[in-house]
């Protein structure tokens, strides 16, 4: 089944096409150098850019596909969770092609996209499998029965892993993203220079909004009086914190739950630190781990598209008077 996905939750706008799981095309717009001089992404300006955006990536993947509108046979489009503002741009899009096309679409959730993105790599995950959704909005670890049964294992209390990241570069004055800055320079410095918290050792939830607080105690304290040998340093221990209560909280679900199987996932999934504690720890207690690639951590169609083309072959649709939903837990039978 040939299907086109759209994507607009956030600072992206991204189309792809895929047929049965075959990844035909994946088009990706950023707007990082819109929102770099904020230090984070501005609502406002990420609706207009997406309203700029849109039609040049749908014409762009449909060419990298070498498919025609007319060989399309469903559309998937993410529904929420994300800025609502952005959200809308890309679900009327899709109700748009819909209609003219007449053929049906699904809204789908932007969380359960990032877990199924696993199934578009050669090596895929079975079912039930635990699932790690880390990125700059979403911490949670899921027990993932099916493609739409999940069991909440663990989440934030606060502050996501992805923006705990930003958020320090913003107080370290490193600039945006920070997430990815920071992977950078951490690679040169020592992870165990700095004693920055692990909160909720013993809960399999997360917190850390009180690594950040650390953080900028520090920085006033010694009024940000650092040596450029000692930022490495810096953000490495930082780092070091957030990967490792990421990685024995959810090791630690999959094995109290009896799981063999792990996905990791979402834009976090991409960090280069957090890939490789993940390798050593599941080798270590014979976990078999499924991260895709960085392209397909990051937000992209083609993840929309293959959890699309898994609802549509179900006979399932939706209206055209669908809306966009800012937040939208995933649960059983979403």
């Amino acid at each position: 089944m040939i299907v086109l996905g759209i994507e607009s939750s956030c600072d992206e706008t991204a189309a792809a096409v895929v047929d049965n799981r075959k990844i035909l095309s994946n088009v990706i717009a950023s707007q990082i150098k819109d929102h770099s001089k904020y230090g984070g992404v501005v609502p406002e300006i990420a609706s207009r850019k997406h309203i700029e955006a849109i039609n040049p990536v749908l014409k762009q993947a449909m060419a990298d596909a070498h498919v025609t509108f007319q060989e399309i046979e469903g559309i998937a489009v993410t529904r929420g969770p994300g800025l609502i503002g952005s959200l809308l741009i890309g679900l009327s899009t899709a109700k748009a092609l819909a209609y003219a096309l007449n053929i049906p679409f699904v809204g789908v959730n932007h969380l359960e996209a990032h877990i199924t993105a696993a199934f578009l790599c050669a090596r895929a995950p079975s079912f039930p499998f635990v699932a790690l959704v880390v990125s700059g909005g979403h911490t949670s670890v899921y027990l993932v029965k099916n493609y739409h049964d999940f069991q909440v294992i663990g989440q934030t209390h606060d502050d996501a892993a992805g923006e705990a990241l930003d958020k320090a570069a913003k107080l370290l004055n490193l600039g945006y993203p920070g997430g990815v800055i920071i992977d950078k320079i951490a690679k040169n410095g020592n992870h165990q220079a700095v004693a920055f918290p692990r909160a909720m050792k013993d809960s399999p939830d997360f917190s850390f909004s009180g690594l950040k607080t650390s953080l900028l105690t520090m920085l006033k304290k010694r009024g940000c009086d650092f040596t450029a040998d000692e930022l490495p340093d810096i953000v490495a221990s930082y780092q070091e914190a957030i990967v490792d209560v990421l990685v024995d909280k959810t090791i630690r679900g999959a094995l109290e739950n009896n799981i063999v199987q792990l996905v990791v996932c979402g834009g976090v999934a991409a960090n280069s630190r957090l890939r490789q504690r993940f390798a050593e720890a599941a080798s270590k207690k014979n976990i078999e781990l499924f991260i895709p690639p960085a392209i397909l951590c990051t937000d992209n169609a083609a993840m929309i598209a293959v959890i699309g083309e898994i609802m549509l072959k179900d006979g399932r649709s939706d209206p055209l008077d669908l809306n966009a939903i800012s937040r939208w837990p995933l649960k059983s039978n979403s």
